[in-house]
């Protein structure tokens, strides 16, 4: 069974931006819909850059802005940052020592969608999957093409591997064995020994990296993005959940907004960004959509193997400013970054299956 919904916000001290004119006040109990709370934006980022992203998303919906410039904006906050493993410049590459960058973005005022996968040398795939939202009339563009039509709208193309990620992918070179990427998926392998292999390697701080941006603005319409440099190390080619809609984020204007992390093939298997709309469409709130998509996918494997328990973790809004987060199985509550009128604070979700 899932674990008992409970909401436990907790506050983070100031970024030094404007001190004093940040202040921290809890967000509403799950079924009290209160619209001061929108416009909002969110991230699954919790470290400084995320909130930095969050005070960038929020300079816009504050002064009035769309939704689709806010979550671009705290994306590339987040896709710039060296130090970030997870996501554009710095990312981690694939087995050949190459960047290759997912990112999908909607609109849900428009029903409009754009996505690039396997994008070469440019930092922020999040704003060329805009360019291919709104000057095409494609969803997703993959490899050299997508690397030619950011070309042609002026992205420059940069070496993406920093120092640091270089030098965790040489590590894992000189480590290779039985146990990376060639072989059976994740759930008919032998568990134990996965995580006996990863845990030789304790700089490697995002085996799935990925980041969700949410927004709702002043008007009501909501936006989001997802944008990742992938699995560590993956098989050159492999594109995961974050640049297909449905999969790795969702948008409806008039439900919410859900974006997932974690191991991509569970979540397209699942569709469960989509699946978690659908369920707030059905009343539950982003909490409650949230841990849905966990059961769901467990249940999905219970025949195969009743013991596993991928990686996911998911987030969601809704258009009344309700929030959620949940996890799969972790040592610690998941939490997720939340900027709205009151200040910018932590939202603690829950994890769907406790360890046993």
């Amino acid at each position: 069974m899932l674990s008992k919904i409970t909401r436990r916000n907790f506050f983070n001290k100031s970024l030094g931006l404007s001190a004093g004119a940040l202040f921290f006040k809890n967000l509403p109990v799950f079924g009290i819909r209160i619209k001061e709370t929108t416009p909002m934006i969110v991230t699954s980022h919790t470290n400084q850059t995320g909130q930095l992203a969050m005070e960038a998303g929020w300079k816009i919906l504050a002064e009035g802005g769309s939704a689709v410039d806010a979550v671009e904006k705290a994306a590339n906050v987040i896709e710039v940052d060296p130090e970030d493993t997870s996501v554009g410049y710095g990312g981690l590459p694939n087995e050949n020592g190459i960047v290759q960058l997912d990112a999908s973005i909607m609109d849900g005022k428009t029903y409009n969608a754009g996505a690039v996968a396997c994008l070469e040398n440019i930092k922020n795939p999040a704003s060329v999957a805009r360019v291919v939202m709104e000057r095409t009339d494609h969803i997703l563009m993959v490899g050299q093409g997508a690397l030619e039509f950011a070309r042609k709208w002026g992205f420059k193309e940069e070496d993406l591997l920093t120092e640091k990620s270089r030098k965790i992918w040489l590590r894992w070179k000189e480590n290779l064995n039985k146990y990376d990427d060639w072989g059976p998926p994740d759930h008919l392998r032998d568990k134990q020994k996965i995580e006996s292999y990863w845990k030789n390697f304790p700089e490697v701080e995002h085996h799935y990296g990925t980041t969700n941006v949410l927004a709702v603005d002043k008007n009501g319409d909501i936006a989001g993005i997802t944008t990742t440099s992938g699995l560590s190390f993956k098989i050159p080619g492999r594109v995961g959940d974050s640049p297909i809609i449905g999969a790795g984020l969702y948008v409806d204007n008039e439900i919410g907004a859900a974006g997932a992390t974690g191991r991509g093939e569970d979540v397209i298997k699942s569709l469960a960004s989509y699946y978690m709309v659908l369920r707030m469409k059905d009343g539950r709130t982003p909490q409650q959509a949230c841990e849905d998509a966990l059961h769901m996918i467990i249940g999905k494997y219970s025949n195969v193997n009743p013991d596993f328990y991928p990686s996911e973790k998911f987030i969601a809004i809704n258009k009344f400013g309700e929030t959620g987060c949940a996890t799969m199985r972790s040592n610690r509550n998941p939490i997720m970054s939340v900027r709205t009128g009151n200040g910018y604070t932590k939202y603690e979700g829950e994890i769907g299956y406790p360890d046993k």
